[in-house]
Formats: structure tokens, C-alpha cells, sequence
């Protein structure tokens, strides 16, 4: 039994070996076929060379006058569209300048977070609140003030229309 696989094995090693040397003659030839086909081209795309040289050349020449043509007319017109770009951009300018203060600032304060610094301290905005707290309280206590000053009022003639007028005697005026 193993006599017969190690046979088997020897006659599929024979078989491949067959084949391998089969497709490496086959690629051979290819190869060489490939290779005179190709010195074939190449003596046919010899002769073509000096027309095909000939017609890229006259070629070269139209293209050059066109080019030089197109390029005059480009420039004329984007001289033209250059000017008319920059007459919108000062309008666009003028119009949106807060907007472009307001972004130079958040660019500025953008780069100064990366660099690690701390945003200053807003002391415009700080005194500003500091001042509306001040008014609201000189608000509140002058109202305050005028309401305990009405009460007071209130209370001494409440006690002037109920208060009772006491007289001394003649007699309790001799002792």
C-alpha cells in the first residue's frame, strides 16, 4: 500500500514535471514571436517617423500663430475682468468692513490661544456692567429712601388727626 502511493506520487511529480517543461518551451517560443513582431513595428515605425516628424512640425507652426493669437485676446479680456474684479472688491470693502475688523480679531485671538496665551480681560465690557450696577443701586435706594420718608409722613398725620389735646387745669398749672 505505501509502495503504491509513493508510485502515485512519483507519476504526478513526472506529470507535472511534464507540463511545467511543456509551458516553459511554450512561453519560450511566445517570447521569441513577441520579440520579431516587435523589431517588425519597430522597422515599420521607422519608416513612418521623418512623415509623421514632417506633419507634428507644420503642426507645431499653426499652433504656435493660434497660441499667439488666444493669448493676446485672454489678455485684453483679463486686463478687462481684472479691472472690473477690483472695482468690486473695494465696493465689497467698504461694505463689509466691521465684518472684516471683527474677523482680523477672532483670527488674532485664534492665534494667540494656540500660542497658549489668555484672552485679556474685557474692561471695557467690566466697567460697563460695573456703572449700570451702580445707577440701578443709587435707583434703588433713592426710591427706597423717598418711600421711608412718605411713611413718615404718612404716620405723623395719622397721629396729628387722632391725637387729643390735653390742657392743663388752672389748678394743676399753680402746683
Amino acid at each position: 500500500m505505501f509502495t503504491t502511493r509513493k508510485s502515485r506520487a512519483e507519476r504526478t511529480a513526472a506529470q507535472a514535471w511534464d507540463h511545467l517543461s511543456a509551458a516553459m518551451a511554450a512561453a519560450g517560443e511566445t517570447a521569441r514571436d513577441a520579440g520579431k513582431q516587435a523589431a517588425d513595428a519597430a522597422d515599420r515605425a521607422g519608416r513612418g517617423t521623418r512623415a509623421l516628424a514632417d506633419r507634428t512640425s507644420t503642426l507645431a507652426d499653426k499652433t504656435n500663430r493660434r497660441s499667439r493669437k488666444l493669448a493676446t485676446r485672454v489678455d485684453k479680456k483679463s486686463h478687462k475682468l481684472a479691472g472690473k474684479a477690483n472695482k468690486k472688491s473695494h465696493e465689497l470693502a467698504s461694505r463689509a468692513g466691521g465684518a472684516a475688523d471683527e474677523a482680523w480679531a477672532r483670527a488674532n485671538a485664534a492665534a494667540g490661544a494656540l500660542a497658549g496665551h489668555k484672552p485679556g480681560r474685557p474692561w471695557g465690557l467690566i466697567a460697563g456692567v460695573g456703572l449700570l450696577g451702580l445707577a440701578a443701586g443709587w435707583v434703588a435706594a433713592s426710591t427706597a429712601r423717598a418711600a421711608l420718608e412718605r411713611q413718615a409722613e404718612n404716620e405723623e398725620l395719622e397721629l396729628a388727626e387722632t391725637a387729643v389735646v390735653v390742657t392743663p387745669t388752672y389748678e394743676e398749672k399753680q402746683q
